[in-house]
């Protein structure tokens, strides 16, 4: 059954621009290649067949952050890499958005030391986090979808 059927013979779809402006960055939500430790793993099977994240608009990862809406930390930042996955972000055009995968990432993990951040949130600002040590695929996906319904909810004047 189409669309015809349930609609009718209406003819046109009435909407707001704000509401097809969101639709637009949901369906087409570019992450940037981030694996920073074994988070990656799960992220990249995420990515493959069985999980194919390509259902919702992520069609491949990106390697340059200047093509990127989507920063998804996997795994581990140290105090080294911390200043490179800044500049990766700031390169980053608006509006973007972050994503905090694992442990490690959202909390420093079982690595309390003072090589490790104690969370990305320390030089990134992240709007969803992932818990998992490391997080099955099915999580990350959960936490890409709840990201769309956020972003779906925002306001266009919060990017002026």
């Amino acid at each position: 059954m189409g669309v015809e059927q349930k609609l009718g013979n209406m003819g046109f779809v009435t909407t707001t621009l704000e509401e097809a402006i969101n639709w637009g960055r949901t369906r087409a939500m570019w992450p940037l290649l981030s694996g920073l430790a074994c988070c990656a793993i799960e992220m990249m099977a995420a990515q493959a067949a069985h999980y194919d994240m390509s259902r919702f608009g992520m069609e491949l990862m990106r390697a340059s952050p200047r093509q990127s809406d989507l920063l998804i930390v996997a795994g581990r930042v140290t105090r080294k890499m911390a200043p490179v996955l800044r500049r990766l972000y700031d390169q980053m055009p608006d509006p973007k958005w972050c994503i905090a995968m694992g442990d490690c990432a959202s909390s420093g993990g079982v690595f309390n030391n003072y090589a490790v951040l104690q969370g990305v949130d320390e030089i990134i600002p992240v709007d969803m986090y992932v818990a998992g040590c490391p997080p099955r695929p099915e999580e990350l996906i959960h936490g890409v979808l709840a990201l769309y319904e956020r972003v779906q909810n925002e306001k266009l004047d919060k990017w002026k």
